[in-house]
């Protein structure tokens, strides 16, 4: 069993990148929306990709935070802005489908950062659940808050609760000591279909209303 699934921490690597890059893309198109030069599609490709993780590694006390021990992660993030820009009507078309691919983006990056904590303080879940959610929501957070938007996970649709779900699947999974890289995928793919059936049925939490005042 364990040779059969000894490529999966490569797997969950190039997951990883690919969600920075699928990031990246809505941070990039929401640049374009704002009519940003490429400078400003850069820096909002590049934090909505990468702020999650920066967030993440600062509150562990993960020294030097990972985009700036790897390489890799900043120049996917730089590139993927540099290109929306030039091509942005063909990713505009195709916006639906990067929304999809977002979802596997939310689903890796909270288990990747829930498993982050896990590995450096044990069987802790509050940690799990800081770290998992801040690493696959944190990017949007600042995103929206650099336009001057209400971020979208604290107005409409099931975004955080979808990553809450899936770390608290994945510590009972490791809590009964079921295959740590299995719980990871696993928890992954729950996450990912939980986020494409709340986009699907348009599923949101309860919301509040303030009552009209009377003369």
């Amino acid at each position: 069993m364990d040779n059969i699934f000894f490529s999966i921490p490569l797997l969950l690597q190039i997951l990883d990148l690919f969600g920075v890059m699928v990031f990246a893309v809505t941070g990039a198109l929401k640049a374009i929306k704002y009519k940003m030069d490429i400078v400003g599609v850069i820096i909002l490709a590049s934090s909505t990709g990468l702020a999650g993780g920066l967030i993440r590694d600062i509150l562990l006390d993960r020294l030097p935070p990972k985009i700036i021990s790897d390489p890799y992660y900043l120049t996917i993030a730089v590139s993927t802005g540099v290109i929306v820009f030039f091509l942005h009507p063909f990713f505009k078309e195709r916006e639906n489908l990067f929304l999809k691919f977002d979802a596997i983006g939310l689903g890796v990056f909270s288990i990747i950062g829930s498993s982050i904590a896990y590995e450096m303080l044990g069987l802790n879940f509050l940690a799990m659940a800081i770290s998992g959610i801040f690493t696959a929501i944190g990017g949007g957070i600042v995103r929206d808050v650099l336009v001057k938007e209400i971020p979208l996970v604290f107005i409409k649709e099931l975004y955080a609760s979808a990553s809450f779900l899936g770390i608290v699947i994945f510590f009972i999974l490791i809590y009964f000591d079921s295959n740590y890289n299995i719980s990871m995928i696993v928890c992954i793919v729950i996450i990912t279909l939980f986020r494409l059936l709340a986009m699907k049925y348009n599923w949101n939490l309860p919301k509040t209303y303030l009552r009209k005042e009377r003369d």
